[in-house]
């Protein structure tokens, strides 16, 4: 399963590249504003960066809800650099959009998933990513990680060679519960990433290591 991190801040970033197991990154102009970038020429100045710091895909937002802003506003996007994944709202329109983007080549990632039935039109519009919402899935109750489960038996199933994108992950545990429902893909932010490392086993048996050598040395 390959990693990206939901965030506009580039120390966070080379941080997760650091750890080297960073595969791409996804952000959005509400991120983007989170870091104090505003107005469009920011916006697309950033994103060069985030690309020129990571070799993997990076998920850019178009900000139109009609096909012919999307289409406009997907170009643009797509020729800031090579490694541009050009996210598009579940919607009639954006489907459409998603469509037209596949016959031009540009690739996609197809956003705000909540049901199995919007998997299969992202998948058949020919979207390189789908990101179902895990965790907006957990906050009315519903559980979000069987909607993976089910789009991946459908996936499967049909040959869909879209890749699945588990979205707003909370925590560690909505990693690991990704990967085992078959998600391709996570994006969350740092914190939830370096989480995975913590266990209080693994820090008592470290420091017992420790405290056993310097005996020896004594």
């Amino acid at each position: 399963m390959k990693f990206f991190i939901d965030t506009a801040n580039l120390d966070q970033i080379q941080q997760a590249k650091e750890l080297g197991v960073l595969d791409g990154v996804t952000t959005n102009p509400s991120l983007m504003a989170k870091e104090g970038i505003k107005g469009d020429a920011a916006i697309l100045a950033h994103y060069k960066k985030i690309c020129q710091l990571v070799s993997g895909d990076v998920s850019a937002e178009v900000i139109g809800t009609d096909f012919a802003t999307m289409v406009k506003e997907g170009k643009i996007l797509a020729d800031l650099a090579p490694n541009i994944v050009v996210k598009v709202p579940m919607t009639a329109d954006g489907v459409k959009a998603i469509c037209h983007f596949t016959s031009l080549g540009i690739r996609t990632n197809c956003t705000l998933i909540f049901s199995a039935g919007q998997a299969i039109l992202a998948a058949k519009a020919g979207a390189t990513y789908l990101s179902p919402f895990v965790g907006r899935l957990d906050d009315i109750n519903w559980e979000g990680m069987q909607l993976i489960r089910d789009i991946a038996d459908i996936y499967t199933i049909q040959g869909y060679e879209t890749e699945i994108l588990a979205a707003s992950i909370r925590n560690s545990r909505h990693i690991v519960d990704a990967a085992r429902s078959g998600a391709d893909v996570v994006t969350c932010p740092l914190s939830a990433i370096m989480g995975l490392l913590d266990h209080p086993l693994t820090t008592m048996g470290l420091e017992k290591f420790l405290s056993d050598y310097n005996k020896s040395q004594a």
